[in-house]
């Protein structure tokens, strides 16, 4: 470069001329005339393409079997040595590296380039992801829903036991809750809780249970290409980015509400975040998203499956695989359940009979002891056998109670249940406190262990007070005239013996 930059000085500056610069260094005229046209040196340049005598015959045939890998599954697919030996069996002579080589540039070729997009404020993309958490001491694996704002990069994360429709009703409430706003447009990929056929590059035919989301919130969605998730590449990066970050190293906590209390710290914290290239963080962005979406209704979603069915006759309500408990009173009638993520409530009409937590196992049976009393009541002999009157907790008071009133009593086992019914309207720990007490009195019966409860109950204080009625304080009673009963009782004996037929 030096001797470059010393002969273009002289030459172009100070005038010598090329032929006393060709007699000083011996350079050639051609090597001369570059180094006076280009201000560095250029480099070798071809001037035609390589000729490639081996493979370029068969360009053509391995471009063939890599547009056919597209068609293929992942792990039958064409590579370099599948492809080297297929073009032996039709007279390649060449070498496999010749090959790898050209299947490389070919695949260059063809790699897709995409386009930079611009980011409207109020828009909004959703995606799930999957990590590993270690809940209540059990490494297990969770679902979490993301939803990203592309234009402030703010998102919302929450954890599930499973994607469904449920989770994903919910996800959607608490992240337009968290955002305080409903975007005016949301992008999915083809996921079946919201598609239910695909019918052409953007035409779908959604579900039920979307169609109810969208009636609420009125958002228009946008589904992406089927196998083209870079249309919502925003969120597929926040995905990978709070698998990272969110669940490294692994959560250790109780219970999905403790979970979900962590991200939801995580997701406000991050809003303090300044990313490349702008000026302002998230949260100052996340206003201007604010600006450009729909208010929230005034009613919030009801993030609920809703089923119709019927009480079985073992007073069972059946819902995701599983059967939960009503009241017995309930049995044989029509019963609508109501799933939530955390829940699920039973109801007759519009009254609320029963509510359980959500069983997210399959073919179990949850029940509530109390739906099962009155029932053990008729059905004495089945107390000792009934699965749901199994889970009940019976402290050793109550076990001492029974047998007594077995010992006391030949209807002993009925009326140690009417006294477990009591915990129809008291808790377990006043219910104890009272047997004990009977126990010590040894008023062992079901009505003295009921009034041992008495005081906890509103009605229990029946003497009537003057306080804050003092416009009774002049009212008069008059005493009660005894002798107009005894003659009332009188007249009654006389007209008794009458219609007898005897004397008075």
């Amino acid at each position: 470069m030096d001797q470059w930059l010393e002969i273009r000085r002289r030459v172009l500056v100070e005038g010598v001329s090329k032929r006393q610069i060709l007699r000083e260094t011996g350079l050639h005229w051609e090597t001369l005339e570059k180094m006076l046209k280009h201000s560095q040196p250029p480099g070798y340049r071809r001037t035609a393409p390589v000729a490639k005598p081996k493979i370029g015959p068969f360009l053509g045939q391995i471009a063939q079997m890599l547009e056919a890998n597209r068609e293929s599954p992942r792990n039958q697919r064409y590579n370099a040595k599948t492809i080297w030996l297929e073009l032996q069996k039709d007279g390649f002579r060449g070498g496999y590296t010749i090959v790898k080589d050209a299947v490389r540039e070919l695949k260059a070729r063809r790699r897709e380039v995409f386009m930079p997009l611009v980011h409207r404020p109020g828009e909004a993309q959703v995606d799930f992801g999957q990590a590993l958490v270690r809940m209540a001491g059990v490494l297990r694996k969770v679902f979490f829903l993301v939803m990203a704002l592309p234009h402030s990069d703010a998102f919302f994360v929450m954890a599930f036991e499973r994607e469904c429709t449920e989770s994903f009703w919910e996800g959607h409430v608490r992240a337009f809750e968290f955002f305080d706003g409903a975007p005016w447009r949301v992008s999915y990929d083809n996921t079946r809780v919201c598609v239910a056929q695909i019918l052409g590059p953007r035409t779908r035919t959604l579900t039920e249970g979307f169609k109810q989301l969208l009636s609420h919130y009125l958002f228009e969605p946008h589904f992406c290409l089927v196998r083209r998730a870079n249309e919502k590449g925003v969120v597929e990066g926040v995905v990978k980015f709070a698998r990272l970050n969110f669940f490294v190293p692994v959560p250790q906590v109780r219970d999905f509400k403790e979970l979900n209390a962590y991200l939801l710290t995580r997701c406000r914290d991050d809003l303090q975040r300044r990313l490349r290239g702008q000026t302002r963080t998230k949260a100052q962005l996340l206003l201007e998203d604010r600006a450009a979406m729909r208010p929230l209704p005034a009613t919030p979603f009801e993030a609920c499956r809703t089923v119709s069915t019927i009480a079985s006759s073992q007073s069972l309500v059946r819902f995701d695989c599983n059967d939960y408990s009503v009241p017995v009173d309930y049995a044989h009638h029509p019963v609508v359940a109501k799933g939530y993520v955390d829940r699920v409530v039973l109801c007759c009409g519009r009254q609320e009979i029963a509510r359980h937590q959500r069983c997210w196992q399959k073919e179990r049976q949850v029940f509530d002891p109390l739906h099962y009393l009155r029932l053990a009541e008729r059905k004495p002999g089945s107390l000792d056998h009934s699965r749901p009157l199994a889970q009940l907790e019976q402290p050793e008071c109550l076990q001492t109670l029974r047998r007594r009133l077995e010992s006391e009593r030949e209807d002993g086992t009925r009326e140690y249940i009417g006294v477990l019914r009591l915990l129809e309207k008291h808790s377990l720990s006043a219910l104890t406190a009272a047997v004990e007490q009977g126990l010590r009195l040894r008023a062992h019966t079901r009505d003295a262990i009921a009034q041992f409860l008495r005081p906890q109950e509103p009605w229990a204080e029946t003497t009537f007070r003057l306080d804050g009625r003092e416009h009774l304080r002049r009212v008069t009673v008059a005493p009660c005239n005894v002798r107009a009963y005894a003659e009332l009782l009188g007249s009654g004996r006389a007209a008794l013996a009458l219609s007898d037929g005897g004397a008075v």
